[in-house]
């Protein structure tokens, strides 16, 4: 009577884990949808051809002192994105990437997916473009919640990192214990 009384535990244990897998699937299906398609793009943007991410340009001197001051090469980025864009866009800066060994910088702005590569040395605009790697991020990962409804914090990035993330351990959990209890069960049972 024990030995059955355990198999029914164990029984139960793995209807409730199916269960478990089951509906946490079932609900978060298109978020897991996403996160593996843009998963599998950022994974590929090195190697898109420049279609994800731009090649970086070369500038004409890796060589910082020969480099316009920071300040100078920033209002020419500026310059340009208003010039060449359009005038109604943000010159908020999101980071700068200094390539050296490149003799490039790269602006990306904050409020946009714009971005523009500049000759370190004589300021000359080398290439624009559209970051849509960032708008690939941004969707992996949330934020463009954050970005559309304007929280102040990344709250929503936050939560949804944290949901997926419990999700995915409960994932491999259940789904381990789905292909381990089986075989335990028949080795429980082989043993009786």
């Amino acid at each position: 009577m024990r030995k059955d009384t355990k198999r029914q535990r164990q029984a139960k244990l793995l209807r409730i884990f199916r269960k478990i897998h089951r509906v946490t699937g079932a609900a978060l299906f298109m978020f897991f949808f996403f996160i593996a398609i843009t998963g599998l793009l950022l994974g590929w943007k090195k190697h898109s051809g420049g279609v994800i991410l731009s090649k970086s340009y070369q500038g004409t001197s890796t060589e910082l002192k020969d480099w316009l001051p920071i300040d100078s090469l920033n209002s020419l980025a500026n310059s340009y994105l208003l010039k060449t864009i359009s005038s109604n866009l943000s010159t908020d800066i999101d980071r700068i990437d200094i390539r050296k060994d490149k003799g490039m910088v790269k602006f990306i702005y904050a409020d946009h997916l714009w971005g523009l590569q500049l000759d370190g040395a004589t300021g000359k605009l080398l290439h624009v473009d559209r970051r849509y790697s960032d708008l690939i991020e941004n969707i992996h990962d949330g934020s463009i919640l954050d970005t559309y409804l304007g929280t102040s914090d990344n709250q929503i990035k936050v939560f949804y990192t944290t949901v997926m993330g419990i999700a995915l351990l409960v994932f491999t959990i259940t789904g381990f214990w789905l292909w381990y209890g089986p075989k335990r069960m028949r080795r429980n049972n082989g043993a009786t």
